[in-house]
């Protein structure tokens, strides 16, 4: 049994590289075999973050077909097992990742002989940043409590929605029920998708049933980071709230972790937060978040929308 998480977050810097090299780090040292992808197609410094500061092959060597197998471009890193697809290398051209390759990768990665598969994101709303975060229901969104990056990880969510809803439909039918929301609610409204949601159940009844049981099953969670002193331990929880109200799905509160200049410190050295400070708050916080995931979430469904 393969679980996979895909960790996503709206803004940069909100921590995603961290997170993922953290729980691969803690989840390798209880003895499971454990493979970091960075999918930050572009813009990725996973390696770093784990101690392969001179990749010999990345992602786009896969690509580009130069390593005809995807599992031919996984290197070792100082940690028993630990493992790193890394994109270090990539192509500048490789953020604009066609269609075809994209299925090629989700297609390699669901035959990856891995206990964990970590999925390291890009920022934003991209179809690639959203298709690899829907290739599992065991999600991971990430935020910081400013103003900004809220927004941002509200938007990645709203786009997801989006994604997954429009997977119902064809083209002319989805452009079909844009036409319908606007003339029922306000050229503004297909910007919502509760709005889009009250359509699809009046209009179509059948794919609302079906949808509504897609999103029931996925097991989506997030994380609060770099929570300081003054900042407010329930935003996490009140977040989420506002999610079920305004897109009607789930998202599960995983919990806070603690701000810690000492992660600036680890980074710089190329070394591991969690070895380098172990009895930080920030490093209990991690080590809880990987016990309570480990404990909810279940058997990886890979491939459900494609």
């Amino acid at each position: 049994m393969v679980h996979i998480w895909p960790i996503g977050g709206g803004k940069g810097g909100s921590g995603k590289s961290f997170l993922a090299s953290s729980l691969g780090r803690l989840l390798a040292k209880s003895g499971k075999k454990t493979l970091l992808i960075d999918l930050d197609l572009g813009a990725a410094n996973l390696h770093t973050m784990v101690n392969v500061p001179y990749p010999e092959k990345c992602f786009s060597d896969f690509v580009s077909k130069k390593i005809s197998a995807l599992e031919d471009t996984v290197l070792g890193t100082p940690f028993p097992n630990l493992f790193l697809i890394s994109g270090a290398h990539d192509n500048l051209d490789i953020a604009n990742l066609p269609y075809d390759k994209k299925i090629k990768t989700l297609k390699a990665i669901s035959k990856l002989k891995y206990e964990y598969i970590v999925l390291d994101l890009g920022a934003g709303t991209s179809f690639n940043t959203l298709d690899f975060f829907l290739a599992s229901r065991n999600g991971i969104f990430i935020t910081t409590p400013e103003p900004t990056s809220i927004e941002n990880v509200y938007r990645l969510m709203r786009a997801i929605y989006l994604r997954r809803i429009r997977h119902y439909f064809s083209a002319a039918d989805f452009k079909a029920l844009e036409k319908k929301v606007k003339q029922h609610l306000g050229a503004d409204s297909f910007n919502k998708p509760e709005h889009i949601v009250s359509v699809i159940k009046k209009e179509y009844p059948e794919k609302y049933e079906l949808i509504k049981k897609d999103f029931h099953s996925f097991q989506f969670k997030l994380i609060l980071n770099q929570l300081r002193k003054q900042d407010n331990p329930a935003l996490g929880e009140q977040i989420c709230k506002i999610i079920k109200k305004h897109l009607g799905f789930s998202v599960d509160f995983a919990g806070n972790i603690a701000y810690d200049e000492h992660v600036h410190d680890a980074i710089c050295q190329r070394l591991s937060f969690l070895d380098r400070y172990p009895h930080t708050r920030a490093a209990n916080d991690l080590r809880e978040l990987n016990r309570k995931m480990n404990n909810s979430f279940g058997e990886q469904l890979l491939f459900n929308y494609l």
